[in-house]
């Protein structure tokens, strides 16, 4: 019995990733005016009003709707992206050509294809997100480049050694308290409400990159 709900409570938590993680991606592909990304720490949730200091330093309320899904994100290393992985990079042109990755997300292989593509991101100034599928991984001494494949296009990102790389991990409500730094896509209502059914939250540590 007690297998049995331990069994429970991991698929529980792994089906959570998942929903999270699709939102996200989907997320990737809006439209401009379609999403605002909150970036920031929780100050308090009380009911399903979730209050961020978003890293502007200014106040944010969104509003989570019913069953909402939270994520974490857990360490990983360059070393773990393997031909054929799916990511998510978040990246910077480089003034001597191609990009250099600013966080590398490996999604789980559930996901692979989803919201893939290349778009326009607001982590820094003039960054990309680019999701898609690792055609090779090469090591230098300086870090390493992969090269992804998207819809037909390559594209070769660098990735400095001490780049984030993260993957996802099962969380709970309970981990997004105050000071915890969080990540949501929000949906912007007519009104300017902003409202969301699933976030990343930081945890052991580790805090949300993208």
């Amino acid at each position: 019995m007690q297998f049995s709900k331990v069994s429970k409570h991991l698929a529980t938590g792994v089906a959570g990733v998942l929903l999270t993680v699709s939102a996200l991606t989907a997320a990737f592909a809006a439209g401009p005016g379609e999403q605002v990304r909150v970036r920031g720490t929780v100050v308090s949730l009380s009911g399903d009003r979730l209050q961020v200091n978003s890293r502007e330093g200014k106040p944010v309320t969104v509003t989570l709707k019913a069953d909402w899904k939270v994520s974490a994100v857990a360490k990983a290393s360059i070393g773990d992206i393997k031909p054929g992985d799916f990511v998510g990079i978040a990246s910077l042109p480089k003034s001597e050509g191609g990009d250099g990755a600013l966080e590398v997300l490996i999604l789980p292989p559930q996901l692979k294809g989803m919201g893939e593509g290349s778009y326009g991101w607001d982590l820094k100034p003039n960054s990309t997100m680019t999701n898609a599928t690792v055609a090779d991984a090469v090591k230098s001494v300086s870090g390493s480049t992969v090269t992804v494949n998207y819809h037909g296009h390559e594209k070769k990102i660098s990735i400095p050694d001490g780049t984030p790389v993260v993957t996802l991990a099962p969380a709970t409500p309970e981990d997004v308290k105050p000071g915890a730094v969080v990540f949501v896509s929000a949906a912007k209502g007519a009104d300017g409400s902003l409202s969301a059914a699933q976030l990343i939250v930081g945890k052991n540590g580790v805090v949300p990159p993208m």
